[in-house]
């Protein structure tokens, strides 16, 4: 055993036998056992952290057990959404028929308080009685309904498991976040625990009390042992790990044949090739509504060899289990063959060459377009799908080899990569590989010191700690994003101009995801938007989205959503009103006439290099059919917007020309990148078809000759007052970018130098009312709330200051005074969109002065965006006081 892990087991375990005298085994485990771990977010971790699995296996080394993990974030004793037929992957407990279930629950039914313990109690005697057949039923709800129905696997039970119960952690306060989490949960976390105690104690389960050894654990810890004051860490897990070993097993054997190192990193890889196949990306394609023709043709083949390569590993395992030595390489000769896919692409594959495909292209006189990157240069970029600008000016964009999804025995490496032109000729000359290993990674943002980075289930924040360049720390920060298709998969991250990170997921999906606040879920598409600092998550649009891929924000904060698949595009203001789940916004409007489908990524012209007349104007990618730039110019219309199309900016006559995102960058450029495929689509081809293109990807760069590109502002390493003077740029990018670093800066130092800038404004014109906008949304950034200058802005003249200060107080309404009484005077303001914003913002309230003061705003004339706020606020106030009542 490793002098480490030694020592932290006699840590624990010491703290562990000062809580409770020394544990009697409770769950007797059996040679070739198999045990399988179900629950919330605390189970689901334990595979990427499998600290107490290598434990299970050292302790008993001559059992030869097998371990499934089927933990899901956010599973309750009563509810567990699915997509579509996913009982017919192989992954129910009639599947498995396991020996051993280990049940992880409460934590998020805790979020129910103390009037809920006896419903839980109810449905945990259920559960627990049904798990005594293998009945572990799941549900899911087909697109359009709201009604969820059950979904469970067929099969006779074959054997009674033995069950175990196991309650949730404590949690920890991480006060220099401003997470509370153990002041505010552990009282009913507590209640849940001793609930699940009795009911266990009724059914003669074995228990383990995890709730009362963790709060102990944080108490001691002088550093977290979570990630946002709920979910462990790596740490957290080796810590805790004993805790769990011994509660169900007794004291440990006094030593271990095992290399404990060794044996952590088998269970590690046996639990990643489990996890593709029992979280496999495109589930709709294997298992789902989608998977004929194509997907019954090669995923069995597929997933029988994945299922075998597991067997594999568990044999691995037990020989390092052992003290055996085990070959560096894995064979799995014996693991059977792929099917090989036959194409049904009729028409000739050409793969076109950059320079060839520069003739292609057609833009309106006076613009320019450039080759920036691709993969001659850059044989890493292959099918680039996301990209932004850092505070250096340099791109980071996500490549996607592993399209369409990993291929069991050969290793995912798609990246991160940093591409930049050193010598200003307009063209990227160097590489740098930030991130690599990762899989189908969707979406990128950058802040706080890292990147966010889309990895369906989860959320990756993903970090270079020592100035290389090169990212050395991988953290696992949102988990429960579904995966039924890696297209409608988490993408088009954005962040709001107040520190919120946005991106969204289409039709098919049933997401749910655990935060420090309670579970937050949606089902068939919504947007998603998530405050890094506070760890808050919201479904900020539930609506019936086909596949929304494409999110921006105009610089006063109003915001417009793209769905792909159908070409329509929203006014974001309208229905970004709160609903409770399951519910979501009924049809709205859109706001321009479509032309095409589908579309991928939106920007808004704000450039003093591109022509005056085109500022303002809504971009929009195209990749079938029409394929190139749309462009369409905006007004307003009452309460909201409406955008009329002018001549596109870029079209072009190669089929293999696939825009999937743009961006304005520092330069005053627009940059477009190119997924060039020959193929794309999923219902049309076999995910393997051979002709989908797995190499090749390009970066486009389209400037205007007749005005000199923008003097890119300097922004990575100014002074704060530096960047606080930057706010005040033309260029919306360039002002979101100085916000971003300036989130990464010392609060207390932005505080100052913003108020001292503040209080040198005092103008009522409206760019001296954008620039306290600025600073509001900076403060935002940092969660100062500053409630004179919200109201300053609540009465600013300009009615698009107004209606964004109104937007803040939404998010602000725990911090500020009265938020109902301000509120109110934004419902009688003399502007529809600044009573609009307000009767959204009634919709995150409770209470029936919330719902009288909605009404109030049928006192003016309403237009169709009015109507339907007001509407869907009226059903969510209605249904929360109803249920209050009960």
């Amino acid at each position: 055993m490793n002098t480490r892990l030694a020592l932290c087991l006699g840590l624990v375990i010491g703290l562990w036998g000062s809580l409770a005298p020394a544990a009697e085994p409770q769950l007797e485990i059996e040679p070739n056992d198999k045990i399988v771990v179900i629950g919330n977010t605390l189970a689901e971790r334990m595979q990427y952290f499998p600290h107490w699995e290598t434990l299970l296996h050292s302790r008993f080394p001559e059992h030869n057990l097998t371990v499934r993990n089927l933990g899901w974030s956010a599973d309750e004793v009563a509810l567990r959404p699915r997509s579509k037929d996913f009982q017919d992957h192989g992954h129910t407990l009639l599947d498995h028929q396991p020996d051993v279930i280990l049940a992880f629950f409460g934590y998020n039914e805790s979020f129910d308080g103390p009037t809920g313990v006896p419903e839980f109690e109810r449905q945990l005697t259920e559960m627990l009685q049904g798990l005594k057949k293998l009945h572990y039923p799941t549900s899911t709800t087909d697109r359009g309904s709201q009604d969820a129905r059950p979904q469970d696997g067929d099969g006779e039970t074959t054997k009674t498991p033995r069950i175990a119960l196991v309650s949730p952690i404590a949690n920890e306060d991480l006060a220099d976040r401003n997470i509370l989490a153990g002041t505010w949960n552990n009282a009913n976390i507590e209640k849940y625990t001793a609930a699940m105690q009795r009911v266990a104690k009724e059914m003669d389960i074995p228990f383990v009390d995890l709730f009362t050894p963790t709060k102990k654990l944080f108490a001691a810890s002088s550093q977290p042992l979570t990630i946002n004051g709920a979910h462990l860490g790596d740490e957290g897990y080796r810590q805790l790990a004993p805790i769990l070993d011994e509660a169900l097993f007794g004291p440990r054997p006094q030593s271990t044949p095992a290399d404990m190192d060794a044996l952590l990193a088998e269970v590690k890889e046996k639990n990643l090739q489990h996890f593709y196949d029992y979280r496999a990306v495109n589930g709709y394609y294997i298992y789902g509504g989608r998977k004929k023709p194509f997907g019954v043709v090669n995923f069995p083949a597929e997933f029988e060899k994945l299922r075998k390569m597991v067997e594999n590993r568990d044999r691995r395992i037990w020989a390092v289990a052992r003290g055996e030595s085990v070959p560096a390489e894995i064979d799995d000769s014996n693991t059977g063959d792929l099917v090989e896919v036959q194409t049904n692409f009729k028409n000739e594959v050409y793969i076109t060459p950059p320079d060839e495909a520069l003739t292609t292209f057609s833009l309106p006189e006076g613009f320019e377009i450039s080759l920036w990157a691709s993969e001659v240069e850059f044989p890493n970029l292959e099918n680039p799908v996301s990209f932004t600008f850092d505070s250096k000016g340099r791109m980071w964009v996500t490549t996607m080899g592993s399209y369409p999804m990993y291929l069991p025995g050969e290793p995912v490496d798609d990246k991160v990569l940093i591409l930049e032109d050193t010598t200003g000729d307009g063209r990227a000359d160097k590489e740098t590989i930030f991130a690599r290993g990762l899989h189908i990674p969707t979406g990128i943002e950058l802040g706080d010191g890292g990147a966010y980075v889309a990895q369906q289930p989860n959320l990756m924040f993903i970090r270079d700690t020592d100035g290389d360049d090169v990212a050395d720390d991988y953290q696992l920060r949102l988990h429960g994003f579904d995966s039924a298709d890696s297209h409608h998969s988490i993408s088009a991250f954005e962040w709001g101009p107040g520190g919120a990170l946005y991106f969204q997921e289409g039709t098919f999906h049933h997401s749910q995801i655990e935060t420090p606040y309670g579970p937050e879920r949606v089902k068939n598409a919504g947007v998603f938007r998530y405050e890094p600092r506070t760890e808050k998550l919201d479904i900020f649009v539930s609506y019936n989205f086909a596949n929304p891929w494409g999110h921006i924000f105009d610089g006063w904060g109003q915001n417009f959503v793209a769905d792909a698949s159908g070409g329509a595009n929203y006014y974001g203001a309208a229905f970004s009103g709160d609903v409770d789940y399951p519910r979501k916004h009924p049809n709205l409007k859109q706001f321009l006439v479509k032309q095409w489908r589908p579309t991928c990524g939106c920007e808004i012209v704000s450039s003093r290099h591109f022509p005056e007349e085109m500022q303002g104007d809504y971009l929009l990618n195209n990749c079938i059919g029409f394929q190139g730039v749309l462009q369409y110019r905006f007004k307003e219309d009452g309460a909201g917007v409406f955008a009329e199309p002018v001549e596109p900016l870029l079209r072009s006559s190669d089929p293999n020309f696939r825009p999937v995102d743009l961006q304005f960058g520092p330069d005053g450029a627009l940059y477009v990148l190119d997924w060039f495929n020959p193929l794309i689509g999923h219902m049309q081809h076999s995910l393997r078809d051979p002709n989908r293109d797995t190499k090749h990807g390009r970066i486009w760069r389209i400037t205007y000759k007749n005005n000199p590109l923008v003097e890119p502002a300097k922004i990575a390493d100014a002074s704060i007052p530096e960047l606080v003077e930057l706010l005040t740029a033309y260029e919306d990018r360039t002002r979101s970018r100085v916000r971003r670093e300036l989130r990464e800066r010392n609060t207390e130092d932005v505080v100052a130098a913003l108020d001292e800038w503040v209080a040198g404004i005092d103008g009522d014109d409206s760019e001296s009312e954008h620039q306290l906008l600025e600073a509001l949304w900076v403060k935002q950034h940092h969660d100062v709330v500053d409630q004179a200058l919200l109201e300053r802005l609540l009465g600013a003249s300009d009615h698009r200051a107004r209606a964004a200060a109104v937007r803040v107080l939404c998010y602000w309404r725990d911090g500020v005074d009265e938020p109902l009484a301000l509120l109110q005077l934004a419902i009688h303001d003399e502007h529809p969109m600044v009573r609009l914003e307000a009767v959204r913002a009634l919709s995150f309230f409770d209470s029936q002065e919330a719902m009288d003061l909605a009404v109030e705003s049928l006192l003016y004339d309403q237009d169709d965006y009015l109507k339907y706020t007001l509407k869907e606020t009226m059903t969510t106030l209605e249904g929360r006081i109803k249920a209050a009542g009960k």
